[in-house]
């Protein structure tokens, strides 16, 4: 959840987003890549095993990332819930970004999920209904307002009130009286000036295998263009920066709504395969 109004129409901020991704999804692992990734052109992928022929990949155009961001469709409830949120100034993270949390929550099975701005809800109805049937949703927010209406949104999923934990209040001063490890997913979508503070929290809070996700992780095209230097802008490009040099950390930026930055806290094992 953000307050930033975005004024580019999403299609064409798609078009801008695939284009400076060359249309793919940046991975990241701590090993190195194989020596042929590595020095392979930008843009140029092995159609298969002994082929000689090259492809070059093209940018996605707008109709494509349109086609993926509404995959997963949106229902009634969701809808209401961006309603309330337009009402009162918020910008949700968009339907592709929400898709791409509840499918975390799922493959995660997560039992106990930690979000960083509660909005009016539509973060949180895509993490409750892809976490565990038993999993407990606590979310902050420094809005009280907020979170009522959240919590509407949350009544209206059919979600029971005992899987939902608000609780109002700056971040950094609710994140420190969590409990250490007892968290599968951390969901940040709050100041943005914060998000390295944000991940210091979140690998303390999560267990090994954990996944800490960031919103607006491309924040309206600013983060991929260099001369873009405001104070948000410059947190958010530092905090990729952090997130893919960790070697405690196997990271993926995803181009869907204004870009969704998550990564793995590994096994302590992991690092010595």
């Amino acid at each position: 959840m953000t307050t930033h109004q975005d004024t580019t129409p999403p299609v064409e901020r798609a078009s801008r987003v695939g284009g400076s991704r060359g249309g793919r999804v940046a991975f990241n692992r701590h090993r190195s890549p194989a020596p042929l990734a590595r020095h392979r052109p930008a843009g140029i992928a092995r159609l298969g095993a002994g082929s000689t022929e090259e492809a070059t990949i093209t940018p996605i155009t707008p109709s494509s990332w349109t086609y993926a961001e509404e995959f997963v469709a949106e229902d009634e409830v969701l809808a209401a819930a961006r309603a309330r949120a337009e009402e009162v100034g918020v910008t949700p993270l968009g339907s592709g970004a929400g898709a791409a949390l509840g499918f975390l929550a799922s493959v995660l099975e997560a039992r106990a999920v930690v979000e960083i701005g509660t909005g009016t809800g539509v973060s949180g109805v895509w993490l409750l209904r892809g976490m565990r049937g038993d999993g407990i949703l606590t979310t902050v927010d420094i809005e009280a307002e907020h979170q009522r209406l959240a919590r509407e949104s949350f009544t209206e999923a059919g979600v029971p009130h005992q899987r939902v934990r608000t609780i109002p209040g700056a971040a950094l001063d609710v994140l420190p009286r969590l409990t250490d490890g007892h968290y599968d997913l951390v969901f940040c979508d709050g100041d943005k000036r914060e998000y390295a503070a944000y991940l210091h929290e979140a690998l303390r809070l999560l267990r090994p295998g954990g996944v800490v996700a960031f919103d607006n992780a491309l924040w309206h095209d600013r983060v991929a263009d260099p001369a873009q230097r405001d104070e948000e802008t410059v947190a958010i490009r530092s905090l990729g920066k952090e997130v893919a040099e960790r070697d405690d950390l196997v990271a993926v930026l995803l181009p869907v709504g204004d870009g969704l930055l998550a990564a793995k806290k590994v096994w302590v094992g992991e690092q010595d395969d």
